[in-house]
């Protein structure tokens, strides 16, 4: 049977269409969410992240950032990842023991020499097994992106040692274990999420907070300070978590695609807060910020030691130790 020319072209055009909307259908789009801005270490680590993603499944698989704590502060995006509700969130480690309280030992002020150590460390079998852990808390985290070494910035004085940080009301993160050091020296800690920090700093309803040099400058915080200090008291990393409900519905060959293209996010971050700390502190000077660079880490070290006590009876000494020996 002769099929007219009409007839052809009705139907290959058909079949393009099909085939458009079929390729429409398949791509799917996961929501993930972070709390600095799209200018930042976390937004070059989504990037990369994203890219690789939909590279590995061929558009299969599109990311959708809301960066600026657009989808909530980092504890609510937690909850909404494991709820469902929300697909994948790039979080500090700050209200992620709350969920799962095995991790708030990478928290603990000067447990980490330098980059390398930390990156050796949570790259290694310690920070894998802790990854292990999240499953059964409803999440599931795919690799250890970071922030940085944690630095306090303050309006009141210049901070060159642990006396000088005596009475000041810094913001915190949410995590008992940052609270506990700073009560050791005589901070008065105040937790509050990021999106409220800067009219918090603005105003004066606290003194001053601490975070690492790419968080300060990516949520221009120097504008609202006027002391710097490169104290360095804590590693801080971060996460990559994404919802079972999604990680579930993969096959092994997607699972694998998610993988990958995290590590790629992890280099795109970690090659971000280099950068960072880099230029960091020239811009920080110069918006007339004074910058306290020689800090006496050993004192700091010392006056947290305390606090090391009731560390040692929540994760083990033992194992706080295998953290500090790793080379």
């Amino acid at each position: 049977m002769k099929i007219s020319k009409l007839a052809t072209t009705v139907l290959t055009a058909l079949g393009l269409s099909l085939s458009l909307s079929a390729g429409v259908h398949a791509e799917t789009v996961l929501k993930l969410g972070y709390t600095p801005t799209k200018d930042s270490h976390y937004a070059a680590g989504a990037d990369a992240f994203a890219e690789e993603l939909a590279k590995r499944t061929n558009g299969r698989y599109k990311i959708q950032q809301f960066p600026a704590s657009a989808l909530g502060g980092e504890r609510e995006m937690i909850e909404a990842v494991q709820l469902g509700t929300q697909d994948i969130v790039l979080t500090s480690t700050g209200p992620v023991g709350n969920f799962v309280p095995e991790a708030r030992i990478v928290d603990i002020p000067f447990l980490f020499r330098d980059y390398d150590h930390a990156h050796k460390v949570l790259d290694g079998q310690i920070g894998q097994d802790l990854l292990k852990k999240f499953p059964g808390k409803g999440l599931i985290a795919l690799v250890w992106m970071e922030n940085g070494f944690r630095h306090i910035t303050n309006n009141k004085r210049p901070v060159n040692t642990p006396d000088d940080v005596k009475g000041l009301k810094l913001r915190t993160m949410e995590n008992k274990v940052h609270m506990e050091a700073f009560k050791t020296m005589g901070v008065l800690p105040t937790p509050m999420s990021m999106a409220e920090l800067f009219t918090a700093l603005q105003q004066g309803t606290v003194d001053g907070q601490e975070n690492p040099i790419p968080v300060i400058l990516s949520n221009k915080l120097y504008q609202v300070q006027k002391n710097v200090s490169l104290t360095g008291h804590v590693y801080s990393p971060a996460l990559l978590i994404i919802s079972p409900g999604v990680w579930n519905s993969l096959n092994d060959a997607d699972k694998k695609a998610f993988m990958e293209a995290a590590k790629v996010g992890v280099e795109a971050n970690r090659k971000r807060v280099t950068a960072d700390e880099a230029s960091g502190i020239a811009t920080i000077k110069a918006a007339g910020v004074q910058v306290v660079e020689k800090v006496d880490h050993a004192q700091f070290a010392k006056a947290v030691q305390p606090a090391y006590t009731v560390f040692a009876k929540e994760f083990g000494a033992d194992r706080i130790k295998q953290i500090q020996d790793v080379r």
